[in-house]
C-alpha cells in the first residue's frame, strides 16, 4: 500500500517534484517561464498536494540518466591521491587564496593579520569527510564560499567583529562537513554559498537541456 502524501518527508516529495520539473523542461516540455515560475512555487510551497499538482500535467519521469547526471553534478567531489594533512595560510597585510579544483586536506589554519583570505570550495576535491579550519582573524577579513553539498558548522568567537554564516546546510551524511574554529578581533568572516538553491537547480536544468538537445541531432 501506498503511503499518504501528507505522511511522507515534505523535502523527499519536493525533491522528487523538482526533478520531474527539470526533466520535463530539458525535454522542452514547458517553457523556460514555466519552469522558472513552478520551480518557485515548489521551492517555496510546504503544503505536499500543492507542491505534487505542480507536476500533474507533465507526461515524462526521470530515468536513469538523469539519475547518474544529478549524482555526478551533485555528488561531492572525492578523491583518494594523497597531499599534506594540513596546510596554513598566513596573510599579512596581503592576501591568499585557494580556489578552483584543489586537493582539501584535513586541516587548514588561517592566521590573518590586515589582510584577507579566500577559501571557495565550490569545485574543490575533498580526501576527507570531516574538515577543520583554524581561524586567527585580526583585522583582517575571510570569505569562505561553499556548495549546496556541503556542510558547515562555526564555532567561532568574535570580538567586535562581524561573523557571517549563511550557508549552513543539512547535506547527505557522506556530505563534508566543515567545521570552523577559532577567533575573529575587528575583523570579518563570512560563509556563503556561491550560488543559492534556485541557481543551483536552474543551471543544472539548462546544462541538461543543452546535453539532452545535443544528443537529439543524431
Amino acid at each position: 500500500m501506498e503511503v499518504k502524501l501528507e505522511d511522507r518527508p515534505l523535502e523527499q516529495v519536493r525533491e522528487e517534484v523538482i526533478d520531474q520539473l527539470i526533466y520535463n523542461y530539458s525535454h522542452g516540455v514547458i517553457s523556460a517561464e514555466a519552469f522558472e515560475r513552478r520551480l518557485d512555487d515548489a521551492m517555496k510551497t510546504d503544503d505536499p498536494h500543492k507542491i505534487i499538482a505542480l507536476v500533474a500535467d507533465l507526461p515524462l519521469a526521470v530515468d536513469k540518466q538523469y539519475q547518474d547526471e544529478k549524482e555526478t553534478v551533485f555528488t561531492p567531489n572525492y578523491s583518494h591521491q594523497q597531499s599534506t594533512d594540513d596546510d596554513k595560510l598566513i596573510s599579512i597585510l596581503g592576501s591568499n587564496e585557494r580556489s578552483g579544483k584543489w586537493l582539501v586536506p584535513k586541516e587548514i589554519s588561517i592566521v590573518d593579520v590586515l589582510g584577507a583570505t579566500k577559501l571557495d570550495f565550490t569545485d574543490a576535491v575533498f580526501q576527507h569527510q570531516h574538515v577543520t579550519i583554524n581561524v586567527l582573524c585580526v583585522l583582517g577579513e575571510n570569505k569562505i564560499y561553499v556548495p549546496e553539498n556541503v556542510n558547515v558548522v562555526s564555532k567561532i568567537s568574535s570580538i567586535l567583529s562581524e561573523v557571517d554564516n549563511s550557508s549552513t546546510s543539512l547535506a547527505t551524511k557522506q556530505a563534508p562537513t566543515i567545521t570552523i574554529i577559532g577567533k575573529v578581533i575587528l575583523g570579518a568572516l563570512k560563509v556563503k554559498k556561491k550560488s543559492t538553491t534556485k541557481e543551483m537547480w536552474v543551471g543544472f536544468a539548462n546544462n541538461l537541456k543543452a546535453l539532452f538537445g545535443e544528443s537529439n541531432k543524431y
